[in-house]
């Protein structure tokens, strides 16, 4: 019912918009991506920085239905409509540009074992009739993206993604000292053998496992069936290293009452990067290392040629739910994985031998997922539509 309903709504205010007059100069951001590696608002930043000649906007949460009708005017103005997730656009003669948001490792619309064929036909009757432009980085992310979604052929381009000009283009203000004195109330003058460490695991929440959602409730974050803080918080500091955890906005809702007890642990969400304008993808290159399960992230941060370290406790079960695009699992991820944290503690204490023998494959996987010119994609795209 509230599927329909928001249907509905989204008719009526398209319907609405379609009565503004179009600006060429108006271009506009749908930015369902927050602030997780987002395309739409890191591009946005660009814009706003580099062309301030044009009308640019940035509206989020997208899609919402608690929008104002302010918003819904600059959509129904602008030329060009940039989104992070499904196409949109209030009439043929605007031009959607999709960025999506990462290049996939699980399946997804008709390639996943979760969804409804309904939904998927019509998925991919949204991209044929709306989108105009996809932007990719390889023959490999069309491919997995056709696959999914139905994208024709001739709608990609190979301009790159705004996500990996931050990581390959850092602000020298966000290094590892700010990482340190921002999260840990630490420093490198106090730790100068300081190592930081960045975990982002997938949306869990779909697994349905009722076991898995209660560890974490319980401040198990890493869902391991031998967790324990106090040791993993030793362990970490015993190698001079330093944890930022990023969990699902929806996951971190259930630590409302927690809170973690831990010198070499801290957790990162959303509000921490509203509130400094930051997107995470911005001080993502002062790490040392990635956590990660199976979100795409692990792709984008080859670019760094830093160690992958992957959490496979819940591998069985999204086999199963969901699926992967790429397989067998083991032999596609470049780093060791862990499905305990008394292997994953051994693989933190041999991070850099983690880190050599993996290289050659990082890199393999990297030529393999990103084929265009690196770190000035902003501008190519910016360039492509002018």
């Amino acid at each position: 019912m509230k599927s329909l309903l928001f249907r509905l709504y989204l008719a009526i205010m398209k319907l609405l918009a379609r009565f503004q007059r179009e600006n060429p100069q108006a271009w506009v951001i749908l930015n369902g991506a927050g602030r997780g590696g987002s395309n739409g608002y890191l591009f946005y930043k660009y814009l706003k920085r580099e062309h301030p000649e044009l009308d640019v906007s940035l509206i989020e949460p997208w899609p919402s239905s608690h929008l104002p009708f302010s918003a819904w005017k600059k959509i129904g103005q602008a030329k060009y409509l940039f989104t992070t997730h499904q196409p949109f656009k209030v009439r043929g003669s605007q031009v959607n540009v999709a960025f999506w948001h990462g290049i996939p490792l699980k399946r997804m619309g008709t390639m996943a074992n979760n969804t409804k064929r309904a939904d998927n036909q019509r998925n991919e009757k949204l991209w044929h009739r709306t989108a105009d432009l996809v932007t990719s980085s390889s023959d490999l992310y069309e491919s997995l993206m056709s696959a999914c979604m139905g994208i024709e052929t001739h709608k990609y381009q190979k301009l790159g993604f705004p996500r990996i000009d931050a990581l390959l283009n850092p602000e020298a203000k966000y290094d590892k000292n700010f990482l340190l004195t921002e999260f840990f109330q630490s420093s490198l003058k106090k730790d100068p053998a300081a190592q930081v460490g960045i975990y982002l695991p997938t949306f869990r929440y779909e697994l349905a496992d009722q076991e898995i959602m209660e560890r974490i409730k319980q401040g198990n974050f890493l869902a391991f069936a031998d967790f324990d803080l106090a040791k993993l918080d030793q362990a970490l500091a015993k190698k001079h290293q330093y944890l930022l955890v990023k969990l699902h906005p929806y996951e971190m809702k259930l630590f409302a009452s927690f809170k973690v007890q831990a010198s070499h642990i801290a957790f990162l969400n959303n509000d921490d990067l509203f509130k400094r304008d930051l997107d995470l993808y911005e001080f993502l290159p002062a790490t040392d290392f990635l956590m990660t399960d199976f979100s795409s992230i692990f792709f984008d941060y080859l670019h760094l040629d830093k160690p992958v370290i992957f959490i496979t406790n819940c591998l069985d079960q999204y086999q199963q739910t969901r699926g992967f695009l790429l397989g067998p699992y083991g032999e596609v991820v470049p780093g060791p994985q862990a499905k305990k944290q008394a292997e994953l503690v051994q693989l933190l204490a041999d991070l850099d031998q983690a880190a050599a023998s993996y290289q050659a494959k990082r890199q393999r996987w990297l030529q393999l997922t990103d084929q265009v010119d690196q770190g000035r994609s902003c501008q190519a795209i910016y360039d492509y539509l002018n």
